[in-house]
C-alpha cells in the first residue's frame, strides 16, 4: 500500500496559478505511475494528469493541456501540478491517486488503488 499526502490547495482569482504536491510513502517501489484528479461540486471525478512514477511519460485531460504542468521529485518521492492560468471551472476538491499497473489506462480513475485525502481548489472570478 502507498500512502498519499497532498498540500497547496488555495483560493485563487482567474488567471492566477497554484502548484499542487502529492508526497508518496510506503511501498512505492512497486508504483507504475501516479495522477491527478478532479471532482467538482454535483460532478464526477474526471482525470487531470499523469505521470509515469520511473520516468518516461506525462499525460494530460485536453481541458488543461498547456496549462498544466505534472512533475516529479525522484528524491522526494513527490508529484506536483502547476496549474496557471486558472479558470472558474478549475474549482474542485483535486486527489492525488497511485497505481502500480501498467495496462495503458492512466487516464481511468479505476486504474488507481491508493488516494490521497484530497485538497480544495478555488478559483474566483
Amino acid at each position: 500500500q502507498v500512502q498519499l499526502v497532498e498540500s497547496g490547495g488555495g483560493l485563487v482569482q482567474a488567471g492566477g496559478s497554484l502548484r499542487l504536491s502529492c508526497a508518496a510513502s510506503g511501498r512505492t517501489f512497486s508504483l507504475y505511475a501516479m495522477g491527478w484528479f478532479r471532482q467538482a461540486p454535483g460532478k464526477g471525478r474526471e482525470f487531470v494528469a499523469a505521470h509515469s512514477w520511473r520516468g518516461g511519460f506525462t499525460y494530460y485531460a485536453d481541458s488543461v493541456k498547456g496549462r498544466f504542468t505534472i512533475s516529479k521529485d525522484n528524491a522526494k518521492n513527490t508529484v506536483y501540478l502547476q496549474m496557471n492560468s486558472l479558470k472558474t471551472e478549475d474549482t474542485a476538491v483535486y486527489y492525488c491517486a497511485a497505481t502500480g499497473r501498467n495496462s495503458g489506462h492512466v487516464s481511468s480513475q479505476d486504474e488507481y488503488d491508493d488516494w490521497g485525502q484530497g485538497t480544495q481548489v478555488t478559483v474566483s472570478s
